[in-house]
């Protein structure tokens, strides 16, 4: 059975999948402060520069966002800070789920490793 996803696409497919909800997230009108509109554009520069912990911003981030907007800008960071495998991982491990040798693989390559040992430790 051939695999569908290389360990690098699915890396780079879950940093676009957090970007792409993050933004949607920014753009919806409980994220912005009363009265104010947010651009789909600025909402994905904002969540591409959050989870890529740069820090460019478009807009004042206290002066536009929201309280919600805000946790969402911080999740992302922490997101990208930490990084699409870290939290995956720790989310399985959170649910008590098996992590695969597949999965194992995945860590191993998202995180240069030369062996699968004491990968989760």
């Amino acid at each position: 059975m051939e695999k569908l996803f290389t360990p690098i696409q699915i890396i780079a497919y879950g940093f676009l999948a957090a970007i792409l909800l993050g933004s949607f997230l920014l753009v919806l009108p409980v994220s912005a402060k009363a009265g104010q509109q947010t651009a789909y554009i600025d909402a994905l520069f904002t969540a591409t520069t959050s989870i890529c912990v740069t820090g460019l911003t478009t807009v004042t981030t206290a002066e536009h966002w929201s309280l919600f907007g805000q946790i969402v800008i911080l999740c992302l960071i922490q997101f990208g800070g930490l990084g699409v495998i870290t939290v995956t991982t720790s989310i399985l491990l959170l649910l008590h789920k098996r992590i695969t040798l597949t999965e194992r693989i995945l860590i191993q390559d998202a995180y240069n490793l030369n062996t699968l040992g004491g990968l989760l430790s």
